[in-house]
């Protein structure tokens, strides 16, 4: 066992080297205290930055024909199970379209659904090669419309100057093209205005 006057010195001596920016006397003060804080200076830890994993480019991706349906493909039959999912879609997100249900509340979800997979008519258009154009949405952009026909043709329809209906469960919806160049992503998040009327 140390005696109090080695345990006084290895005291000192431990904490001038702890402490190699304190004068003595400051050291001498601290020791009249019952409790003695070692300063510890801790490394400050570099944030590493996340690398961003970069998607591809617009021009990339028309060239790498992502969004192309190949011909083999485009047949109606083939997008009938996603009409029916659809379907199911707008039901669980109207809960359910009954004859109670008050329209304005069904529109304003309508608006802002996703339309893939719904079987669209055009009512009314300024160009009248466009009015009765009737299959299902196969891909919607900002400004137009892929619909396969039961024809199995593909057609690219503008929003533009078009007047859009579909129907489910008997409740029948309009669509102003006009109003609606949209992406769908975008839809989701906007708040539409009611109009009185609306001409093409």
């Amino acid at each position: 066992p140390q005696s109090s006057e080695e345990a006084k010195a290895f005291v000192n001596a431990f904490l001038k080297l702890s402490m190699p920016k304190k004068e003595d006397k400051a050291i001498q003060d601290m020791l009249t205290r019952k409790a003695v804080v070692l300063e510890h200076y801790a490394k400050k830890k570099t944030k590493q930055k996340r690398k961003k994993t970069k998607g591809f480019t617009a021009k990339q991706r028309r060239e790498m024909r992502l969004f192309e349906i190949e011909p083999k493909q485009q047949r109606y039959a083939i997008f009938l199970p996603l009409h029916q999912l659809w379907k199911q879609y707008i039901r669980d997100l109207c809960h359910g379209l009954r004859p109670e249900s008050q329209p304005y509340i069904v529109q304003s979800k309508l608006l802002k659904a996703d339309l893939h997979g719904a079987i669209i008519t055009v009512a009314k258009s300024k160009c009248p090669s466009y009015v009765g154009i009737t299959g299902i949405v196969l891909q919607e952009f900002k400004r137009v419309f892929k619909i396969i026909t039961k024809e199995d043709k593909l057609k690219v329809v503008p929003k533009f100057n078009n007047v859009f209906s579909f129907e489910i469960d008997g409740f029948i919806s309009y669509i102003y093209g006009n109003k609606f160049q949209l992406r769908a992503s975008e839809r989701s998040a906007k708040k539409f205005k009611v109009r009185g009327s609306i001409d093409l």
